[in-house]
This record gives structure tokens, C-alpha cells and sequence, in this order.
């Protein structure tokens, strides 16, 4: 006859290492579970967001260009108002800082008559008042302090040497007892007679050559290329 103590054996016990593995196991879901119900607690960072198209619009006619404006790109203290303007002033969060991170950049469009573009003042002002230092900064441009005449105090100019229509800016060092970055303002020279003034952070320069396309592309999404 069979052996019956074959069918009667007790089953083996799991070995210490597989019940030290479940637990482990265990412990790291519960552990999981409980990051993932914290997360969702707290409080999310609020990023910038980039400018938005959608939503009410604002009918301007500058220098006889229509242009339709989304009215959360209007400056906080810009009129609301339509019809003739002699002026715009508008501010777009654009990833133009250090490492494309959002930076807010303020446009004002008014007419080219009224302005001369930054590339034109170049060699017809700034060359004039440029001293002998040399800056370095953002790569592919050069940096040249003012001097304190013509009210050109703690500024510099930052161009692109290589082009003939240079990139161009002007930046001024903070206010006394102030920190942070620099402000920089280039005007450039639009199609139908229009020009648009930026002004914006010194991280941006980092940019510089991404600036130019990044402006006329949303510009032109509210006729203003």
C-alpha cells in the first residue's frame, strides 16, 4: 500500500527571505500611497502661464493698421478704451530668460516716425559716447559702458558686431541701494509703420537671438508684424 504519510505531510513554510521581501513590499506601497495623498494636498506653485488669444479683445487702429488685441495683454495701467491710439502698451510672459525660463517683456507699439530704431542709434549715437572697456556677457555680443554724459550714467550698450542689422540693446544698472538685474530696452522698426519698444530683465540678453523671431511671431498674431 501507499505510503500514507506521503498525503499527509504539512506544506513547508515560506523561507524568511520571501516573508522579509513581502513586507518590504508592503511597506513601500503604503509608503507610496501616502506621498501621493500629501501631493495632492498641498498647495500647487501657480507658473506664468504663456499670453493667451482667447478671451475678450480689444479693437485698436494705430498709424491706420488695425490691430485686435486679447485684453489680458494690456499693461495693468493701459486703457481699455478702442478705436484710434497713439500708442499700445502691452506685457507678454515669453520663455526668453536664463534656461527659457518665463520672463515678463513690456511692448510699447507707437509709430517708427516718433522713434529711431536701437540698430540705427548704434553708430549715428551710442558710438560716440562708447568707453574703452569691453564687457563680456551673453555669448555672441559685446558690451560697452557709456559714459555719464547725455544722461548716458550706468548704462550699457550690448550689440551683435557681426551683423548688419544688429541685434541692439541698452541697459541700466539698478537704482541706488536697489539689486537685481539690469533693465534693457531695444526698439525695433515693424512693418506699416509701426515700431515696438521692449522693455525687459538683462537675463533675457541670454536669449538675444531667439528674441527678435519670439516678439514678431505673437506681434503678428494681433497684426502688429
Amino acid at each position: 500500500m501507499p505510503n500514507s504519510s506521503a498525503h499527509s505531510r504539512p506544506a513547508e513554510p515560506h523561507s524568511v527571505p520571501f516573508t522579509m521581501g513581502a513586507i518590504v513590499l508592503i511597506v513601500s506601497m503604503v509608503g507610496l500611497s501616502a506621498t501621493y495623498v500629501l501631493t495632492s494636498l498641498l498647495p500647487r506653485p501657480q507658473w506664468p502661464e504663456l499670453p493667451r488669444m482667447d478671451g475678450p479683445r480689444i479693437e485698436r487702429t494705430l498709424v491706420g493698421k488695425k490691430l485686435s488685441i486679447p485684453a489680458s495683454w494690456l499693461r495693468d495701467n493701459a486703457p481699455a478704451d478702442e478705436g484710434f491710439a497713439s500708442s499700445v502698451d502691452l506685457e507678454l510672459t515669453l520663455p526668453l530668460g536664463k534656461a527659457a525660463a518665463l520672463s515678463p517683456i513690456e511692448v510699447t507699439l507707437l509709430p517708427l516716425s516718433q522713434v529711431r530704431p536701437s540698430a540705427n542709434l548704434l553708430d549715428g549715437v551710442y558710438l560716440h559716447a562708447f568707453m574703452p572697456d569691453q564687457l563680456s556677457g551673453p555669448s555672441g555680443l559685446i558690451g560697452k559702458p557709456l559714459d555719464g554724459t547725455d544722461g548716458f550714467q550706468d548704462e550699457t550698450v550690448w550689440y551683435d558686431p557681426l551683423s548688419p542689422n544688429p541685434f541692439v540693446a541698452k541697459c541700466s544698472s539698478p537704482p541706488a541701494g536697489q539689486t537685481g538685474p539690469a533693465r534693457c530696452l531695444r526698439t525695433v522698426g515693424l512693418t506699416g509703420g509701426i515700431a515696438a519698444v521692449y522693455g525687459f530683465s538683462a537675463d533675457v540678453l541670454d536669449n538675444w537671438r531667439q528674441f527678435d523671431p519670439e516678439l514678431k511671431s505673437w506681434l503678428g498674431r494681433i497684426g502688429a508684424n
